[in-house]
């Protein structure tokens, strides 16, 4: 596979939350898809024979691994090694890297004779400069522990910088940018001369912007407060964090935004609570990520809330103007395109990117196969 046609390849990319299957062509096309919207279980053989009974047979699949830990720091193909080396790292991000294993696994013995890749969201920092990376804690934790910045989203972030710098005329090593993925997770990163140098999110992918229920950064004094406090446990804290904040903690109704903006509308306080704490959480990360920028040539917005939410976009441009931006921005003709939303007179130019997390995936498996 050195040169030449791959032949049809399956992406597996698991969330928190879901497990969506597709099979590209060698251009890009899909041929096959399916999108379950319930979380991987102990037994996902049945949405993978469906999907391989009704699509041209693979020849190598491709996974979303949220985090890679401190050693795996490229996309890589699987063997037992690699597999070891993750299940080492699954506890850093407990709601993302195990249902993915679970999908591998599953898929390893329903394909065991194709090359199986992993294709990691902390790829995309593993160059984050020192000052970005370290946490100012003892080097006995960063060094033995592995404590340090490693950034989620990445695959989306490579999708997006690649869309942009392509709708903007220019290459992606030209470009200083702001990125801002919003959907289930959030996050924001600074991408200057096309390499991510600054990111939200931290050492799990918990940290940062507040998410749908996931809080995003809260005071780590706050936390132990809590357990000496309190008498809450570690495991208590950690669910309440990651299932039960975020957006449906401050609403006490709904992590999603569609649902928020209509009850603003209503009168409900705590919606628009809800959606002011996540519109000034965004801004605040827009604007401490530019600050790694000599320049900021465009915002990039991607992922579901940020593709589908004018009201979010427009909420958090207007109030950016100390970075050049503006509101007044107008909602993409084609959604399933990239578009720029901002007037022609606009300073800054703001960018709309669909989520192409898969398609990078894709793009990633295939490079790996050709360089084999």
């Amino acid at each position: 596979m050195s040169a030449g046609r791959i032949g049809p390849l399956l992406v597996a990319a698991a969330g928190s939350s879901s497990l969506r299957l597709t099979v590209f062509g060698d251009d890009g096309q899909v041929l096959a898809d399916d999108h379950s919207a319930s979380a991987p279980g102990e037994d996902v053989s049945g949405p993978l024979r469906r999907l391989l009974a009704r699509t041209p047979s693979p020849t190598a699949v491709g996974h979303r691994i949220v985090h890679g830990g401190p050693g795996l720091r490229r996309h890589v193909l699987v063997d037992d090694k690699v597999r070891a080396a993750l299940e080492d790292v699954a506890d850093l991000a407990p709601l993302h890297v195990p249902p993915a294993l679970t999908v591998l696994d599953t898929a390893r013995n329903l394909l065991p004779d194709l090359p199986h890749a992993a294709c990691f969201d902390t790829v995309f920092h593993a160059g984050l400069p020192a000052a970005a990376r370290e946490y100012a804690v003892p080097a006995t934790w960063r060094e033995e522990y592995g404590m340090r910045r490693y950034g989620f989203h990445g695959l989306s972030y490579a999708w997006a910088l690649a869309r942009a710098a392509e709708l903007l005329g220019q290459r992606p090593q030209e470009l200083h940018l702001v990125i801002t993925h919003l959907g289930g997770g959030c996050s924001a990163c600074a991408v200057r001369d096309g390499a991510g140098v600054d990111t939200t999110m931290g050492f799990t992918p918990l940290d940062g912007l507040v998410m749908c229920r996931r809080s995003g950064s809260v005071d780590p004094g706050a936390l132990t407060w809590l357990q000496t406090r309190h008498g809450l446990t570690a495991d208590a804290i950690d669910d309440v964090l990651n299932h039960r904040s975020g957006l449906l903690g401050l609403s006490g109704t709904s992590d999603d935004t569609r649902d928020l903006v209509r009850s603003r509308a209503a009168g409900d306080d705590r919606a628009a609570l809800a959606l002011d704490v996540f519109t000034h959480h965004c801004r605040r990360g827009i604007a401490a990520m530019a600050a790694s920028l000599d320049r900021l040539d465009a915002l990039v917005f991607t992922g579901e809330i940020g593709e589908d939410q004018p009201e979010v976009r427009e909420e958090v441009c207007a109030r950016l103007t100390a970075l050049g931006l503006t509101g007044g921005l107008r909602t993409p003709v084609d959604a399933s395109r990239p578009a720029i939303v901002s007037g022609p007179e606009a300073r800054v130019p703001v960018v709309v990117v669909p989520t192409g997390e898969a398609q990078q995936i894709d793009r990633e498996t295939r490079a790996l196969l050709r360089g084999r």
